[in-house]
């Protein structure tokens, strides 16, 4: 089995009402059961808030030095996320796709690197 990252960023989702917001929660923990079921679910979180930012913390000297907010200014704020562990691409395909029509925004897929895989240089 391999473990993916099936991700939104805040700014993929609009705005919503209280009760657009409740459907969606209802849309999505019917997708949430159904990966409890087939048992891939590792963890799952949606609710980030980019105000709740504790701080950076970056290597100087090789001591941690931390910062109060974000480490770097992005527009992309990490909204929410699901960590499967499926057979495959293609089944983390399937629930990537089942999360986003339940929740009608996009979603990106990322596979975690195996046991005994490195860093490509460049990335």
């Amino acid at each position: 089995m391999t473990e993916y990252l099936i991700a939104f960023n805040d700014e993929w989702v609009p705005e919503h009402t209280a009760e657009q917001a409740r459907e969606k929660d209802a849309a999505v923990r019917v997708v949430i059961e159904e990966m409890l079921a087939e048992d891939v679910l590792l963890f799952a979180n949606g609710g980030l808030d980019p105000s709740t930012v504790v701080c950076g913390v970056e290597p100087v000297d090789g001591r941690p030095v931390f910062t109060d907010g974000p480490y770097a200014e992005t527009k992309e704020h990490l909204g929410g996320f699901v960590v499967v562990d499926v057979a495959d691409d293609e089944a983390a395909r399937h629930w990537a796709g089942r999360l986003t029509t339940a929740l009608d925004w996009p979603h990106e897929v990322h596979r975690f690197r195996g046991p005994g895989q490195t860093r490509r240089s460049g990335t």
